[in-house]
């Protein structure tokens, strides 16, 4: 039996949840006047059962967060207004509760693990703080029994030395720690309901396996129902035991997540299914016959860290890098946050420069030439960033954002806004949009606009940085197509670098495998995806969600 002191470290549910933990009845939220349509969400039902793991699934715009979130009291709901149904929590209708009610349920009885950690953690605040805070809120242990509890939460989750890790910052932790420190926050109380708000979506393959199976482990030894909110079936199908599928804001299609991903039976489901890369590489004719478009030999970035008061500290953040890509070709370059990808790519573009190396863009040495002299040469390498709601200024029309480069490179006005809009038609958009703002755009339109105005540059080389991985799957499918028929229609070299084994499966003739800044492993897709030589590149492939399942839509 536990003693009085653990017994106050833990004053917690007494007994695990049995049955129904949460149960949504002919849900209806309204959306403002104005909007697109009436309702974020109409006549939604669905079940959360104790021990269960519910998998939401849906493009943007489908009301899957908005469900949460309403479940959650989130929304405020003169926004947003619950105008039909009930939001059951062990038999208590959320929707009829007070903020009062909510704010004490919240963190007791249900907590949610959102999407970013950096936005959801305060970043001037020690993140064992941040746990212990949701202790002093909701219970009257004192400050020795908190941090008691806080250590016991963090170790719960898997975070290495969490006695030393209370007392970090969120900016000196890695993702996947951030995101172990907001389900740790989130189990502090041992809720009944986790909602889980595309937690895994911006993390490596690795990371996101040992996040997955972590939820999993608590799912099972807390007896804790949890809503899982994807857009990505490779996780639905690593954790789900139930699958509920929305489509503009109304529920299409559910049941047992086996069924579902084997005999999905309503269209949207289908398309989606469909949208998922598959894991195994076509063939693709070699063209090692093809121009050099870009090379680089040696390149290395080195940065010094610490100084002062703290002890200096050397990153090489890319070290004796070797690339080559043809004309006409797409090299991938795969590996986790810190391998070197981005640090690679920019230093291509030269938007930092090189510690040490060479860099051939069109037969010309780029490494060691001054900002200044660098002009002639942007035009030839553009890339394409992951984020297209940053990459656009939105005070600028869409229109004067692609016409910019050409213009500065001396184009005329009339030239650029014809060849902008004969690019609006390549990349499936009407050259009307180059009146209108980004605003007005989704996320895949913005990121074709992203590709357009690259392309207006009449670039040898494009670069993709993590370009697809913020699309839901059926636009990311679109926005993939498109790339690939814009470097055969346009005979580019193409960089694309991606954490996602999936995609690079799919668009790269070619794959070089990143670890800590080096090149651990490289060659034709296929060939590295069938035979991987290197015990990194067997871990990520290995590491790929749903990577055993042949979805039903696929087969």
């Amino acid at each position: 039996m536990a003693s009085d002191s653990t017994t106050l470290a833990r004053p917690i549910r007494r007994t695990p949840a049995t049955g129904t933990v949460l149960d949504v009845r002919g849900l209806s939220v309204e959306l403002p006047a104005n909007a697109d349509r009436k309702y974020a969400v109409e006549d939604v039902s669905f079940t959360v059962d104790a021990g269960e793991i519910v998998c939401v699934v849906g493009e943007s715009g489908s009301g899957k967060s908005v469900t949460a979130q309403t479940v959650m009291g989130l929304i405020p709901r003169r926004d947003l207004k619950p105008v039909a149904g009930q939001a059951r929590l062990l038999g208590e209708d959320l929707l009829t509760k007070s903020e009062a009610q909510l704010r004490k349920l919240r963190g007791e009885r249900m907590a949610m693990i959102f999407q970013e950690p950096m936005t959801a953690l305060n970043p001037v605040m020690k993140v064992g703080d941040q746990i212990s805070e949701m202790l002093e809120i909701h219970t009257d242990m004192d400050k020795a029994a908190r941090l008691k509890r806080v250590v016991e939460v963090m170790r719960d989750v898997n975070l290495p030395e969490p006695e030393r890790l209370v007392h970090s910052y969120p900016h000196q932790l890695s993702g996947g720690q951030r995101q172990r420190i907001m389900i740790a926050m989130a189990l502090a109380l041992e809720p009944v309901l986790l909602i889980a708000d595309e937690p895994t979506t911006a993390l490596d393959v690795t990371t996101q396996a040992q996040i997955l199976d972590l939820i999993k482990d608590i799912q099972r030894r807390h007896g804790t129902g949890v809503m899982f909110i994807t857009h990505d079936f490779g996780v639905v199908a690593e954790i789900a035991d139930r699958v509920v599928v929305m489509q503009h804001g109304k529920v299409v299609e559910q049941g047992q997540a086996k069924m579902v991903l084997s005999h999905p039976e309503h269209p949207y489901t289908k398309m989606l299914m469909a949208s998922v890369p598959s894991l195994e590489p076509p063939q693709r004719t070699s063209l090692s016959h093809a121009e050099i478009a870009l090379q680089t030999i040696g390149l290395a970035k080195t940065y010094v860290a610490g100084g002062w008061l703290g002890r200096k500290r050397t990153v090489k953040a890319a070290d004796a890098v070797q690339l080559v890509v043809r004309r006409g070709e797409t090299l991938g370059v795969v590996g986790e946050s810190g391998s070197g990808k981005s640090t690679v790519a920019r230093c291509i573009v030269r938007l930092i420069d090189p510690s040490a190396g060479e860099i051939w863009l069109a037969g010309h040495q780029i490494a060691e030439i001054n900002q200044g002299a660098l002009r002639p040469f942007r035009r030839d390498v553009q890339i394409v960033f992951q984020d297209p709601y940053r990459s656009l200024n939105p005070r600028r029309t869409v229109g004067a954002s692609v016409i910019e480069g050409p213009m500065n490179f001396g184009l005329g006005r009339a030239e650029a806004v014809a060849r902008a809009r004969d690019l609006m038609q390549v990349v499936g958009l009407s050259p009307d949009a180059l009146d209108r703002f980004p605003h007005q755009f989704s996320g895949g339109q913005r990121q074709r606009i992203c590709i357009a105005r690259a392309l207006a540059m009449e670039p040898k080389v494009l670069i993709a940085d993590e370009a697809v991985s913020a699309l839901d799957v059926s636009v990311q499918a679109q926005v993939l197509e498109l790339l690939d028929r814009v470097r055969n229609e346009f005979d580019l070299a193409m960089l694309f670098i991606t954490h996602d084994l999936r995609v690079a499966a799919q668009v790269c003739d070619r794959i070089m495998v990143m670890k800590q800044g080096e090149v651990v492993e490289e060659g034709a897709t296929a060939e590295v995806y069938a035979h991987p030589q290197h015990p990194y590149t067997r871990a990520l492939l290995e590491a790929a969600p749903g990577r055993h399942v042949t979805f039903g839509a696929q087969a």
